[in-house]
């Protein structure tokens, strides 16, 4: 153990010099006040439209998805989205809470959602992918290798230093989402309730399940399955890293599987087979939301299961390339 820890960090220094985790600072610090904005713009026109009564705006927004239902152009798939969000309105015009109750707290579970199967996955990407391509593509591993050390245990530091890397990202997301939201909205909120529990059972919504949890506990488990999905997404770019001697080559093969997934997630409903790949399976957020799955079969635990699957496959084979294969060539 003694031996990892000058590694760990000399594997920290050299990440931190690559300056990739100041670039995620700066692009989520542009971003969010963006995000935030648009946010605050779009509830300034719903408050001039409906004014201070929050029931009139979630009883409009009820008949407008119950209206389009009916419609031949609404895709069937769209429509299980759309009954499970009437029924949730509905449920909190009965416990009579504000669902759109404004607050940086609110925003950040907002974000959180949206973030998780694409945004944050990218951002993990940028510094799991070359983590060591670009030490070939340099020619310093092979300093590295000719120190007194076991190839597992450098392979093993960097894995280390990545997930740390993850945690970070992970717990920075939420803090500046937080901070600068609440320059918008105020910075209260963390004990108004979220309703989770909602499941759709053939046509109809099953409620017998729901129960109220506060907003602070809520992020805390959306934050734990994000920093799940994180880390098997930084493992996987991890082994592309091994595989690929390439930086270029192993950043566009992570791009594009997480693009791949994002678009399959949408259009793969009758592929049932396709919900054993990594990226059907990012949107564990969604099971909190209570948001139909995107392929019949597919659960929390499935999806958690799944990428755990992955995430071990790749540390295996990431492990025996790395230990067995002739890097100094």
């Amino acid at each position: 153990m003694n031996s990892m820890i000058p590694l760990v960090k000399n594997e920290t220094i050299k990440m931190i010099k690559k300056k990739r985790f100041y670039v995620i600072l700066l692009v989520l610090l542009v971003l969010v006040p963006i995000f935030s904005y648009a946010q605050l713009r779009a509830a300034e026109e719903k408050r001039s439209k409906f004014g201070t009564d929050w029931r009139r705006e979630v009883q409009q927004a009820i008949t407008d998805n119950q209206n389009s239902l009916g419609s031949d152009r609404v895709p069937e798939e769209w429509k299980k989205y759309r009954q499970i969000y009437i029924q949730q309105m509905k449920y909190y015009l009965e416990q009579d809470v504000n669902p759109r109750q404004p607050g940086a707290v609110a925003f950040t579970k907002e974000f959180l959602d949206n973030a998780a199967t694409l945004f944050i996955p990218l951002l993990i990407m940028g510094i799991g992918s070359d983590i060591v391509s670009s030490e070939r593509t340099s020619g310093t591993i092979k300093m590295l290798l000719t120190r007194p050390v076991r190839r597992w245990k450098v392979l093993l530091s960097k894995l280390i230093t990545l997930l740390m890397f993850v945690s970070l990202i992970v717990v920075s997301t939420f803090i500046v989402c937080y901070l600068v939201s609440g320059l918008f909205f105020g910075y209260k909120g963390f004990n108004l309730p979220v309703f989770t529990g909602f499941k759709l059972q053939g046509a109809d919504v099953d409620i017998s399940g729901v129960h109220a949890v506060p907003q602070w506990k809520y992020i805390l488990m959306q934050m734990g399955l994000i920093w799940f999905v994180s880390s098997v997404v930084a493992m996987l770019a991890f082994m592309v890293s091994v595989l690929v001697r390439s930086t270029a080559a192993s950043i566009v093969i992570m791009m594009a599987a997480l693009i791949a997934g994002n678009i399959l997630t949408n259009l793969a409903s009758a592929w049932t087979s396709a919900k054993y790949l990594f990226m059907v399976n990012l949107g564990l957020t969604q099971y909190l939301a209570g948001t139909p799955a995107p392929i019949e079969g597919m659960t929390l635990g499935f999806s958690l299961a799944v990428l755990a699957v992955w995430g071990l496959g790749s540390l295996i084979v990431s492990f025996l390339v790395f230990t067995k294969q002739d890097i100094l060539n």
